[in-house]
C-alpha cells in the first residue's frame, strides 16, 4: 500500500477525509470516435495532516499529464468570471496605484481573461500559461503570454527575461501543484521587493460547510484554508497582511501576500479569520472525520431523485461539463440512463463523451430541441446565471436541478 507523506511538511498521511473511490482525470473527455477505448481511473482518496491540517489528494498523474497541450478549460467562457475578473483589476489599481509604469505577471493567466484589462490600461503584463492551446488563445487577445509551468527556477528566467512584478496574481491555481513548496518559491523569485502577490483559492471551510465534494479531483492537490497555506508561504520567505472573502466558486479567499521585509501592514482581517477557521472545527479532527456521511447524504439524494424521475417518464439532461460534476457523476454512479446527455458551451468539450460515466457533451442548441423535462447544473456556483441563460426552458414546464450543498429543484 502506497504510503504518502503531506507536500507541505512531509508527514506521513493516514487520516481520511473523504475517500471518492476511483475517478478518471476529470477533463480527460472521450472522442466520440473512441467511445469503445478503455480510461485509466485513479483513486480519488483525501487526507488530512495530523500535523499541519492540509487536506489533499496523492499525486497519481504529473501536472504535465493533466494540463496537456490541449487543456479543456477556457476561463472566458463564464460571463460572471470575467465580471470577477475586470472588478480584481479595478480594485489593484486603485489600491496599489499600478500603472503603466508597472509590470503584472499571472501564473495560470489560462486564456487571458484577467490580464486583458490591465492591458486595455496600458499596463504591461505577463502572462505564465502551461497549456499551449490557452497561451495562445490570451496571445490572441494581445497578452504577452508564455507557455511553461511555474517554479523556482521558471521564475528566474522570466524575472531576467520581463523584469521582476509589481504585481502577481495566482487565481485557483495554488491547489493545482504538487509541489506547493518550489510552486511558492517562484513568486519570491518574481516578485520585487515591495511588490504584492494575491492568490484566490476555494476555501476549505466552505467545502466543509456546503458537502462542496465535487471540487475534489485530480487537478486539485491540496484543499486549502488561511492558516496552512500562511504556513506554506512563510516557509519560502512570504508573509501574509490582507485576507478577503469571497463567493466565488462556492466561496473562496484572496489571500494577499508579500516579501517578509516588505512594509504591507498586516491588516486585522488576517488574525479575525484565522480565529474562524478554528471556531468551525479546521483544527478539530472530528470535522473531517464527519464529511464522508454528509458526502454520501448528497450521492443518496440524487441517485434517489434520478431514479424517480426515470420511473416515471420524465427526461433528465445536464448543463454544463466542468470537472466538478465529472466528480459527482462517477461517485455516484450516474450514466446516460439516468442524464440522457449535458451541454456546454465550450466548443473543445462538445461532441465528446464525459469521462468515465460517457454520458454525451453536446451543444447548449440541444436543449431547446430535446426540451427535458429537468437541467442538472452541474457547475451549480454558477447556478443563478445559467438559469438565467436557460430560462425558456419554463415554456415547456421545464425546471432545474442542483445537487449541492443538497438537492434542490426550482
Amino acid at each position: 500500500m502506497t504510503q504518502f507523506s503531506c507536500r507541505a511538511c512531509r508527514t506521513p498521511l493516514s487520516r481520511t477525509f473523504v475517500d471518492l473511490g476511483m475517478s478518471p482525470l476529470a477533463n480527460s473527455f472521450v472522442p466520440m470516435d473512441k467511445a469503445e477505448q478503455g480510461e485509466v481511473f485513479y483513486p480519488l482518496h483525501t487526507y488530512v495532516c495530523e500535523k499541519c491540517y492540509l487536506v489533499q489528494l496523492g499525486e497519481f498523474e504529473t501536472p504535465e499529464k493533466i494540463f496537456s497541450d490541449e487543456y479543456a478549460y477556457f476561463s472566458s467562457f463564464s460571463s460572471s468570471w470575467l465580471r470577477h475578473a475586470e472588478a480584481y483589476v479595478a480594485a489593484m489599481v486603485e489600491r496599489f496605484g499600478i500603472g503603466p509604469d508597472h509590470h503584472v505577471a499571472e501564473v495560470a493567466s489560462n486564456d487571458g481573461y484577467l490580464l486583458q484589462y490591465f492591458v486595455q490600461r496600458g499596463v504591461p503584463v505577463t502572462g505564465i500559461e502551461p497549456a499551449a492551446n490557452c497561451a495562445r488563445a490570451a496571445q490572441a487577445k494581445g497578452v504577452r503570454t508564455e507557455s511553461t509551468f511555474f517554479h523556482a527556477r521558471s521564475a528566474q528566467v522570466l524575472a531576467a527575461t520581463y523584469g521582476k512584478a509589481d504585481l502577481m496574481a495566482a487565481n485557483n491555481v495554488l491547489a493545482h501543484v504538487p509541489d506547493i513548496s518550489d510552486f511558492v518559491a517562484g513568486f519570491r523569485e518574481m516578485l520585487k521587493p515591495e511588490g504584492v502577490v494575491t492568490f484566490e483559492f476555494p476555501h476549505l471551510a466552505r467545502l466543509i460547510e456546503s458537502a462542496q465534494f465535487d471540487t475534489i479531483y485530480h487537478e486539485h492537490f491540496s484543499y486549502l484554508a488561511l492558516g496552512p497555506v500562511r504556513s506554506i508561504l512563510a516557509a519560502q520567505g512570504l508573509r501574509v497582511f490582507d485576507v478577503q472573502e469571497l463567493p466565488t466558486h462556492g466561496g473562496s479567499l484572496r489571500v494577499f501576500a508579500c516579501h517578509q521585509a516588505a512594509s504591507h501592514v498586516q491588516t486585522p482581517a488576517v488574525d479575525a479569520l484565522l480565529v474562524a477557521e478554528t471556531a468551525q472545527g479546521l483544527n478539530d479532527f472530528a470535522v473531517y472525520d464527519a464529511f464522508a456521511d454528509r458526502v454520501a447524504e448528497v450521492k443518496d439524494a440524487l441517485l434517489e431523485f434520478l431514479i424517480e424521475a426515470r420511473r416515471t417518464g420524465k427526461r433528465v439532461a445536464g448543463y454544463g461539463a466542468p470537472a466538478k460534476g465529472n466528480t459527482l457523476l462517477n461517485y455516484c454512479g450516474v450514466g446516460p440512463q439516468h442524464l440522457a446527455f449535458t451541454v456546454d458551451l465550450n466548443p473543445v468539450k462538445q461532441n465528446s463523451f464525459l469521462p468515465g460515466v460517457r454520458i454525451p457533451v453536446l451543444s447548449v442548441e440541444e436543449i431547446t430541441k430535446q426540451k427535458p423535462d429537468y437541467l442538472l447544473i452541474l457547475p451549480w456556483n454558477l447556478k443563478d446565471e445559467i438559469a438565467g441563460q436557460m430560462r425558456h426552458i419554463r415554456e415547456w414546464g421545464g425546471r432545474f436541478v442542483t445537487a449541492i450543498p443538497k438537492l434542490e429543484v426550482f
